[in-house]
């Protein structure tokens, strides 16, 4: 897993349990149990997405089975109290389903999520059919890159095209994702820019930029 940015489809999973429309509450309740996932994509035909449910999906059923609540709550939770007597997933699903592309970035699905206030997308081809899902716990297997992987990355797509002839030589050491540079450069402007490129790099935690520069004094 090298080089920035990386995309939605190396870190997806591709083994993607899903239903129909037409399977039932109960059959969607144990299938997520038995997955340990908290949605599920919805296809139809030959595998398209049409929506997603999930457990957001299936809490009105338990909310509301104590019977009609009043006026003003129906008004405000009208389509939560329609999900309450749904028995399939055609009737319970969210739809159109937030989606996203595998050639995505990774930053690219992770504000998608933010802003629709999903943990999980699906993957879907060009089509619209299911390629794979996307979690919150898959963008951050970026962070389990290893040290001397971010350090090579640092090293060739930063340290080496800003300062490739440098006063002193560029000491990089990362270490659980925590990056340090030290050394002598050419001139002051540099470093501030790559201080914000290594902190671009993805799956480093933080920086410590202590480069000084020839020309500062």
């Amino acid at each position: 897993m090298t080089g920035t940015p990386h995309r939605v489809s190396d870190v997806m999973t591709r083994a993607v349990v899903a239903v129909s429309r037409h399977t039932l509450f109960k059959d969607i309740v144990e299938r997520m149990e038995q997955w340990q996932v908290s949605a599920l994509p919805v296809l139809e035909g030959d595998g398209r997405v049409i929506g997603v449910v999930s457990e957001a999906d299936l809490l009105p059923k338990e909310e509301f089975r104590s019977g009609v609540p009043d006026r003003l709550t129906q008004l405000r939770r009208m389509p939560d109290l329609a999900k309450a007597g749904a028995v399939t997933a055609g009737e319970l699903m969210t739809t159109p389903a937030v989606t996203v592309h595998a050639d995505a970035t990774v930053a690219e699905a992770a504000r998608i999520m933010a802003v629709k206030r999903v943990k999980r997308l699906p993957v879907v081809t060009s089509e619209g059919l299911l390629d794979g899902v996307v979690s919150r716990g898959d963008l951050l297997k970026l962070f389990l890159r290893p040290d001397w992987d971010l350090a090579d990355e640092i090293r060739r797509d930063v340290v080496d095209v800003l300062f490739p002839a440098p006063v002193e030589p560029v000491h990089i050491v990362v270490d659980e994702g925590v990056v340090t540079v030290t050394g002598r450069v050419g001139n002051a402007a540099s470093i501030g820019v790559a201080a914000r490129m290594m902190r671009g790099v993805e799956g480093v935690v933080g920086v410590d930029c202590r480069l000084t520069a020839a020309d500062a004094g």
